[in-house]
C-alpha cells in the first residue's frame, strides 16, 4: 500500500488510513475534537454520489438538531470532500463519532479522485436506514466553513450554500458554537 518512495519510512504506513470527509468533518477544527491525528491529504470528488441529509429511523439528531450528511449513489453526480491522513488509533473514536455502533452509519470503501486526477481509496460513511431531511443551520455552516478553509471548487460550495436549512433556533453542543463562534458566524 506504500505510495511512491513513500518518506514516511517503511513502517509508518500501516499505521495510518485514509478517510474521505464530505459532511461536518470537512473542518480542520471538528474533526480534530476527536481525531487529532487527522492530517489533510487532499481535495477530491466521489464520482455517481450525491450529498444528501437525513434523520436515521427518522429520529432528529439530538447533537446536530436536524438531518445529517450523508452520501448515495447517483449516477452522474458528484461529491466533493477532503482526504484526511489518519493514525489508525483514531478508528474507533471516528467510528463512534459516526454511530458506527448504533447503527446510524455504516463503514464504506471509496474511490476518490483528486483534483490532479489521482485515485485514492479510502474509508467513509453511509447512513442506512434514513429519511430525508434538511440541516440545522449551525450543520450547514459547519459544512460550508469546511469546504471554504479547504478551498472545495466554488461551484460545489455555492450548491452548499444553497441548501435550505430547517429553522432550528437553539443550540448545538458547546464546542460547536464554539467554533462557530470563532468562525465569526454567530
Amino acid at each position: 500500500m506504500a505510495t511512491s518512495g513513500s518518506e514516511d519510512g517503511a513502517g509508518r504506513e500501516e499505521e495510518s488510513f485514509l478517510y474521505f470527509a464530505y459532511g461536518s468533518n470537512l473542518l480542520a477544527e471538528r474533526i480534530h475534537l476527536r481525531n487529532p491525528s487527522a492530517a489533510f491529504c487532499c481535495v477530491a470528488r466521489l464520482q455517481d454520489f450525491k450529498l444528501d441529509f437525513g434523520n436515521f429511523q427518522g429520529k432528529t439528531s439530538q447533537r446536530w438538531h436536524g438531518g445529517i450528511a450523508t452520501i448515495f449513489q447517483s449516477p452522474g453526480d458528484e461529491v466533493w470532500g477532503v482526504v484526511w491522513k489518519m493514525n489508525k488509533s483514531n478508528i474507533s473514536s471516528l467510528d463512534e463519532q459516526e454511530g458506527v455502533k448504533s447503527g446510524n452509519y455504516v463503514v464504506v470503501e471509496v474511490k476518490v479522485s483528486s483534483q490532479e486526477g489521482k485515485e485514492i481509496t479510502c474509508r467513509s460513511y453511509l447512513m442506512t436506514n434514513y429519511e430525508s431531511a434538511p440541516p440545522s443551520p449551525q450543520y450547514k455552516k459547519v459544512i460550508c466553513m469546511g469546504a471554504k478553509e479547504n478551498g472545495l471548487p466554488l461551484e460545489y460550495q455555492e450548491k452548499l450554500k444553497a441548501i435550505k436549512p430547517n429553522d432550528y433556533k437553539g443550540k448545538v453542543s458547546e464546542e460547536i458554537e464554539d467554533i462557530l463562534r470563532r468562525g465569526g458566524i454567530i
